[in-house]
C-alpha cells in the first residue's frame, strides 16, 4: 500500500518534491498561495485537509512561515504522523519548533535541502534531524527521495545547512563583488573566466593550502585585501565582501584557522 504524504508549501520547491513522490505515494498538498498549476497529486483547500492521515507531513516553507505551518496541522494529524520541517532556519528555532510538536503530542523531524531542488527534484538530498528522523527518513527513501538521518538530536540538520550557506551564498556575494569591479575595469570576461578556472580546480589539497598558506602569509595577505578594497572603491564599489575578508584575515594571526577534519 502506498504511503500518504502531505506537502505544506507548493512553491518550487514544494512543487517539485510533491510531483515526484507521486509515483510512490498518496500525495496531498495544500499553499495558501496556490495558483491553480496542473498537478498529479491533490491540492487542498485548507491545511487541516491535507495533513489529515498522512504517514509523513513535510513542511517546505520560508523560516517565518514555519511556526505557522506547524500551527496549522496541531490537532489535525494521525497519531503515528512524523512533521518534517524542510524550512532553512537556525538550529534555535528548529528546536523551537520541536518543542511546540511535542507538547502536542506530534512527533518531529527537522529537515535540509542540501542542493538547488530544481536540478535534482524529488533526489535533492535532505539531512534529517530529530526523534521523527529515524521515521522520515524511512517512509521517504521507499517514495524516492534521497534523504539521511543524523539522529535524534534537533539542529543538526539546519547547522550543516547553514554552514554550507555561508560558503555557497559567501561565494556568490564575493563573485558578484568582484565581476562587478572587473567590468568597471573592462576585465569582465577575464574575471569570469578566471573564477571558473580557480573553482574548477578545488579540492582538498587545494583548500588545505588556503588554509595554511594564510597562516603562514596572514600580514601580506591583509595588505593586499586592504590594496583590493582601494581598487573597488576607486570603481563605485563599497567592497563590503573584501573589507570582511580583511578582518577575518587580520584576526588569523592571533587565532590562527580551524583545523581540517578535526572539532572546533
Amino acid at each position: 500500500m502506498k504511503p500518504r504524504v502531505a506537502l505544506l508549501g507548493l512553491g518550487e520547491a514544494g512543487y517539485a518534491i510533491a510531483s515526484g513522490l507521486c509515483a510512490h505515494a498518496h500525495v496531498t498538498g495544500f499553499d495558501p498561495a496556490w495558483t491553480g498549476r496542473p498537478v498529479d497529486f491533490t491540492v487542498t483547500e485548507t491545511p487541516a485537509e491535507a495533513v489529515a492521515g498522512a504517514q509523513v507531513i513535510i513542511a517546505l516553507t520560508a523560516a517565518a512561515d514555519a511556526p505557522g505551518a506547524l500551527e496549522s496541522a496541531l490537532g489535525h494529524t494521525a497519531s503515528d504522523a512524523v512533521y518534517l520541517d524542510l524550512a532553512t532556519a537556525s538550529p534555535d528555532l528548529k528546536r523551537e519548533l520541536a518543542a511546540t510538536a511535542t507538547a502536542h503530542g506530534l512527533t518531529f523531524a527537522e529537515g535540509v535541502l542540501m542542493a538547488p531542488v530544481l536540478r535534482l527534484l524529488v533526489r535533492t538530498p535532505v539531512l534529517a534531524a530529530g526523534p521523527g528522523a529515524g521515521r522520515a527518513t524511512e517512509l521517504l527513501s521507499a517514495c524516492g527521495m534521497d534523504i539521511t538521518s543524523l539522529g535524534a538530536e534537533v539542529g543538526q540538520a539546519a547547522a550543516r545547512k547553514l554552514l554550507r550557506s555561508i560558503v555557497v551564498k559567501g561565494l556568490t556575494a564575493l563573485m558578484v563583488e568582484s565581476l562587478r569591479v572587473a567590468e568597471a575595469q573592462g576585465l569582465g570576461e577575464w574575471c569570469h573566466d578566471h573564477l571558473v578556472d580557480t573553482l574548477t580546480e578545488l579540492d582538498g589539497d587545494v583548500i588545505r593550502r588556503l588554509l595554511d598558506g594564510t597562516v603562514l602569509h596572514s600580514e601580506r595577505r591583509v595588505a593586499e585585501m586592504e590594496a583590493a578594497v582601494r581598487m573597488a572603491r576607486s570603481a563605485g564599489e563599497s567592497a563590503a565582501m573584501t573589507l570582511a575578508t580583511v578582518e577575518v584575515l587580520k584576526s588569523v594571526s592571533g587565532r590562527g584557522v580551524p583545523r581540517l577534519g578535526t572539532a572546533p
